[in-house]
């Protein structure tokens, strides 16, 4: 198969384009997810929830938090592993599902998660028939009757039912069904996941490193390793070099067909956890582009922001924004813009139009 030799500008186009981050809105909520694959799950909401932002980052003023509390309601969207996904792509993961229910060798990926859940079967099979007969429940009113508790050196240290939730929904027997404020309402998996039939395990992640790629246009074969959702593809799509990148990519073949088309930029302001910058190597690499959330730095040592917005602006993206909601005031307070390099005028006005749009979508005040 031929590599392909790309510029650094077609790079970051492939990247915008399958972003949806074009001119061009997609047509709603759903096309949207079920074209980026899934919208991230964070608590953090300094601005707004980072799954409304990907949203309204694509779709404008026109989307509201209301739809995807909607979408999940009806459940055209569900949620997995802190991520919300098409429902129909629950069949990609299914396969891997039963085979952790099952035991399977390799299935899991750390022993001591199986070993954990052998020594807690009883209470697992507690919630499993408490979940049959009341559920959906929040994880708070089921009881611990864990005879081994969650050992761990982190903040799940003893959140014996909220780990043993997580791992059973690994295993596809519970899912969660909705949202009670910031708690999960779980439930029984039959009863929230569509009833089809589930890719073969051995297909499965070849068909979920395809929809990751056209999702990204261009990605690493293998990267480094990360929670949620690989930043990896794999072998599929076609092979591809960057000019004055070390390595070979993997590009999405339909973008490749589009690398003669300008781009019909914007401006937009990006999650932290949006897919375009999330691999802050990637972002680097294609884009130039320095980056990370500085949320659990002291404030004294944060150079953009408690959750600065990165800021596209056609194909490059140029600086990020320090801005916080305050709700109670009614305003939307703008700290500093942080320009990588100096906005001309164009540039500067489209950002603050793009900041007023945020502000307006939020139904807050701009305050400088």
């Amino acid at each position: 198969m031929t590599t392909h030799r790309l510029s650094p500008a077609d790079a970051r186009r492939i990247a915008v384009r399958a972003q949806l981050l074009e001119a061009g809105r997609p047509a709603g909520l759903l096309e949207l997810v079920r074209h980026l694959t899934l919208l991230q799950l964070d608590p953090t909401a300094a601005v707004a929830p980072s799954a409304d932002l990907v949203a309204w980052s694509r779709l404008g003023g026109a989307y509201e938090p209301a739809d995807l509390a909607g979408a999940l309601g009806r459940r055209d969207l569900v949620e997995l592993a802190a991520t919300v996904r098409p429902a129909e792509d629950i069949a990609l993961y299914r396969a891997e599902m039963s085979l952790r229910r099952e035991e399977a060798p390799g299935a899991w990926k750390y022993q001591r998660h199986l070993d954990w859940i052998r020594a807690n079967d009883a209470c697992r099979r507690d919630i499993l028939a408490r979940l049959a007969a009341e559920g959906p429940l929040p994880s708070r009113v089921i009881p611990d009757t864990c005879v081994v508790p969650w050992a761990s050196t982190g903040w799940t240290n003893d959140q014996n039912v909220i780990r043993l939730l997580d791992l059973m929904a690994a295993r596809g027997e519970v899912a969660v069904a909705g949202r009670q404020g910031r708690d999960r309402l779980w439930d029984l998996a039959e009863r929230v996941y569509p009833d089809e039939t589930p890719v073969p395990a051995q297909d499965a992640p070849r068909c979920r490193s395809e929809r990751r790629l056209r999702a990204l246009g261009i990605a690493r074969a293998k990267t480094t390793e990360v929670p949620i959702e690989p930043w990896g593809v794999g072998d599929v799509g076609e092979p591809a070099t960057v000019d004055g990148v070390k390595g070979t990519w993997r590009v999405d073949p339909e973008q490749l067909g589009r690398l003669g088309e300008p781009l019909d930029g914007r401006v937009a302001l990006l999650s932290p956890f949006d897919r375009l910058i999330h691999d802050r190597k990637r972002a680097v690499e294609l884009f130039g582009f320095d980056y990370g959330l500085e949320m659990y730095k002291p404030a004294a040592n944060r150079r953009w922001g408690y959750y600065a917005l990165p800021i596209l602006h056609g194909d490059r993206l140029v600086g990020k924004l320090d801005a916080a909601a305050d709700r109670k005031a009614g305003v939307l307070r703008v700290r500093a813009v942080h320009e990588d390099e100096p906005f001309d005028a164009a540039t500067a006005a489209a950002v603050d139009a793009e900041i007023a749009g945020l502000a307006a979508w939020l139904r807050l005040e701009v305050a400088r």
